[in-house]
């Protein structure tokens, strides 16, 4: 089958990758689109340095071959982490902190850029039958938001700064938005930034203090900026991934009491929901075929990623 294949330095377009064939309680599912999200990127830069196999982690799809025969033929999403199951992050609920877990495109299991993927069938989401396959694929992206009101609570009467302007943190504003919050998101693209004036003030430098930081810049100079803007007794949301390491002196969040709390997926129905609804605004995705998938990597849309099968 065709796949973009990872081999520990460099993704390859491969067209002889071996069809998977579910385990125990698992399901076979055939690839309708899958969407290029920028920790797929950053694995490219090393972020996964343990990491070879089939990237990809997005992704709608066709259930061919599954344990649960209600499952066949329906549309679905997926989530990432898979567990052991008998751990004690696995039996209190928290299968994503297992820490022999498997992540999908990232960690010990192939992923979505590809034909076909297996997944354990206890993450799989059915999509609605009225919600396009072309707004489904954000659902991933979307469960991430919706973890952060999930962790934090959202004062109406707060204000909250978000830090960055690309796709995720455009989800994060309108999530954030409908907790009736003031809102600012901080940027560094004029252009990028108009997109989120129905949901917040928008500026390019940082000019205030802020309650609530949401860090969502991909970028290691992102938390130096929420360090210097949260208000003392505030909270810092933690949502970029990158390669690398950051160098910060950690003494002020304790003299200045800041609660830091790292966010990363989250839940899935909600989101479903959300997308359903058209309660959120999305532009189109960009899609490229897998062997094309330079084209998708290097694209400047506000989603890209692969038309595979209809």
């Amino acid at each position: 089958m065709k796949a973009i294949y990872f081999d520990g330095e460099k993704a390859v377009f491969r067209d002889d990758y071996e069809k998977p064939v579910p385990g125990p309680k698992q399901s076979l599912v055939r690839i309708l689109m899958s969407a290029v999200c920028s920790t797929d990127k950053e694995v490219l830069k090393g972020y996964k340095p343990d990491f070879v196999g089939v990237m990809g982690h997005e992704f709608v799809g066709v259930v061919e071959e599954s344990d649960q025969e209600s499952l066949i033929g329906k549309r679905v999403v997926g989530e990432l982490n898979a567990g052991c199951g008998h751990c004690v992050y696995c039996k209190s609920g928290r299968e994503k902190h297992c820490v022999e877990r498997k992540v999908i495109g990232l960690a010990d299991k192939d992923g979505c850029f590809a034909e076909y993927m297996t997944i354990d069938t206890h993450l799989l989401h059915v999509v609605p039958w009225d919600l396009p396959t072309e707004l489904a694929i954000f659902t991933e992206p979307l469960a991430a938001a919706l973890e952060i009101p999930s962790q934090v609570h959202l004062k109406p009467e707060n204000n909250c700064a978000i830090i960055g302007d690309g796709r995720l943190a455009f989800l994060i504003a309108q999530v954030v938005a409908m907790t009736g919050v003031n809102l600012t998101v901080i940027g560094h693209h004029e252009e990028k930034l108009e997109k989120f004036r129905p949901y917040a003030n928008v500026m390019l430098d940082p000019d205030d203090t802020y309650e609530v930081v949401i860090e969502a810049s991909g970028s290691k100079e992102g938390i130096q900026i929420a360090k210097q803007i949260v208000r003392h007794q505030g909270t810092i949301v933690l949502k970029s991934t990158y390669a690398g390491e950051v160098s910060i002196n950690m003494s002020d969040f304790v003299v200045h009491e800041i609660t830091i709390k790292g966010s990363r997926c989250g839940p899935f129905e909600p989101a479903l929901n959300l997308l359903r609804k058209r309660r959120v605004t999305l532009p189109d995705i960009e899609l490229y075929s897998l062997e094309n998938f330079e084209k998708a990597f290097s694209s400047k849309a506000f989603k890209a990623g692969f038309s595979i099968s209809e």
